[in-house]
């Protein structure tokens, strides 16, 4: 049986995208959750189930092997799973589609670190800094190519709900919690991605979570 170690629901954006990738291979599998943070944290991370991730979440292992980094999840269960529900089946669309993934997972720091994953909590709107706008901005130009070049009939970026859809689903939550100013466009992608019921199993089991981490609560984190 598979097995994946997940932090906290409603604060681990990248154990969210590890989870949804589980989710969508349609392959069993195990979810651990581990509370991050707490006063047995840096003691539990040193478990040997977290060795090769140096203590990070989300881990996977899937029997002798072992993957961590939620792109890498992604790839391992593209692999497993016939290699047909993540990426898009046009080449120009899966390069498109496999260089969004790859920024998000590189860039947007501004964003991430002004605007911690809070799914419990939706704040008063506040002007962002010009380096978190300059991320949006980014974001939605390149949700406008996908849509426009791949969108086709399906609500997502790619029509279908695949990887990118997947690597971008903890940004849609930061627009969401803290009112951040997106494209007219984007309103209906983003009302698509937490209706899609994925993400509505992940929403409820992180509202049900009694963990409060402080440095994550509040408006504008750094």
């Amino acid at each position: 049986m598979r097995k994946l170690y997940i932090g906290n629901k409603n604060y681990s954006s990248w154990s969210l995208r590890g989870w949804l990738a589980c989710k969508q291979s349609g392959l069993d599998f195990e979810e651990i959750v581990v509370p991050l943070y707490d006063q047995d944290w840096e003691e539990r991370r040193k478990a040997d189930v977290f060795a090769p991730s140096a203590g990070k979440v989300p881990i996977l292992w899937d029997g002798d092997a072992v993957v961590w980094d939620s792109l890498a999840i992604i790839e391992h269960l593209d692999e497993q799973s016939g290699g047909d529900k993540f990426w898009p089946n046009d080449k120009g669309a899966r390069a498109l589609a496999r260089s969004m993934a790859a920024e998000m997972h590189a860039g947007y720091t501004a964003l991430r670190r002004g605007h911690s994953m809070n799914i419990r909590q939706i704040y008063p709107p506040v002007a962002p800094s010009a380096e978190v706008a300059t991320d949006i901005e980014r974001i939605m130009e390149l949700w406008a190519q996908a849509r426009a070049r791949f969108g086709g009939t399906g609500p997502f970026l790619f029509g279908d709900f695949g990887a990118v859809d997947i690597m971008f689903a903890p940004v849609v939550t930061r627009f969401i919690t803290y009112g951040l100013p997106v494209a007219q466009f984007a309103e209906a992608y983003m009302r698509d991605v937490v209706a899609h019921p994925f993400m509505q199993d992940w929403i409820a089991e992180a509202q049900a979570e009694d963990w409060v981490i402080e440095r994550f609560e509040g408006p504008r984190q750094e």
